[in-house]
């Protein structure tokens, strides 16, 4: 070859894909050996690291029909260092991840009662009425983190104008309740028991990054004896809501990692995640129309829909 900067990338892409089979290699998955700019891997579950990768906005080829090539995935050396740093990044997030991060309402806590339910009440105190699946709707619309301002959202489209602090006033009361009633919170429960969890923490640090406010977050961890697995806690007074990636940078800054997981329910939960460089792992909430958010969840790029969070035990690496 003549020409100067085609030897260098020549060079770079030899140097890559050794390095990347070297990486591989080290974790276990099985690699072909290739003069090419590429890598064929065998992954247990080719689908996920293919989905993940994608979810991280990394591009590799599988092999879809094909018997013979059934688990293997080709992984092409970009050249410039830049996109081969996102790539191995990628693959160190998918297959050796720090830390799992979970979102509160919907994953970590059943909500469909409380949350949810005082959402349709409040509604309905302004004489709309709106149903479990409404709620899930809009859930799924983006830019949902806030269940007061998405209340108000849900009244005005129906052409209903009140102040978010009216709305605000009126969901707090029915939600956290009096001396004399309890409150909508009183219906909550864990949707993952805490012996999970306790497998889950010995095996990576664990936080929770929600919208909800800290007070909340905190009694109803504490009420469930599970505060203690929890490592970090990211609420709605430590950062802008998602989807913004701030507080999913947040709690990885907190527990000191560089990759994780993240499991949520919400679109806005895996936008937040997949800027943030996360995987993103989808969950349906109790009570929501399974294929429907499995749709709008997978449309948000997450890496694999959940019917419940415990089953995340099930794919962690």
């Amino acid at each position: 070859l003549s020409a100067g900067p085609d030897r260098d990338r020549i060079k770079a892409v030899r140097e890559q894909r050794d390095e990347l089979i070297a990486f591989l290699t080290g974790q276990g998955i099985t690699t072909l050996p290739s003069e090419g700019s590429f890598v064929f891997a065998r992954f247990v579950d080719a689908e996920f690291v293919w989905r993940g990768l994608g979810a991280l906005g990394i591009s590799v080829r599988r092999f879809a029909g094909r018997s013979d090539l059934e688990g293997w995935l080709r992984i092409t050396c970009p050249g410039d260092q830049p996109s081969f740093d996102r790539l191995t990044r990628g693959l160190e997030t998918l297959l050796s991840p720090e830390a799992l991060l979970f979102d509160l309402d919907g994953v970590v806590a059943d909500v469909s009662g409380s949350y949810r339910r005082a959402m349709i009440e409040t509604a309905a105190d302004w004489g709309v009425e709106l149903t479990s699946g409404d709620v899930a709707r809009a859930k799924t619309s983006g830019d949902a983190n806030n269940d007061w301002e998405l209340t108000r959202r849900l009244l005005e489209e129906r052409g209903v104008e009140v102040g978010l602090d009216e709305v605000r006033e009126r969901f707090e009361a029915l939600y956290q309740g009096s001396d004399a009633a309890p409150g909508l919170r009183s219906f909550e429960s864990l949707r993952i028991d805490r012996s999970a969890l306790e497998r889950l923490a010995e095996r990576l640090p664990l936080g929770v990054v929600t919208g909800r406010p800290r007070s909340d977050a905190v009694r109803f961890l504490e009420e469930q004896g599970v505060a203690d697995l929890f490592l970090t806690l990211v609420c709605m007074e430590d950062a802008p809501s998602k989807p913004d990636p701030e507080p999913v940078t947040l709690a990885m800054e907190r527990l000191g990692v560089s990759t994780a997981w993240m499991i949520g329910d919400t679109p806005d939960d895996l936008r937040a995640a997949r800027v943030a460089g996360v995987l993103p792992i989808g969950v349906v909430a109790a009570g929501d129309d399974g294929a429907m958010m499995t749709v709008a969840l997978e449309a948000a790029g997450a890496a694999g829909v959940l019917e419940r969070p415990n089953e995340i035990e099930e794919i962690l690496p």
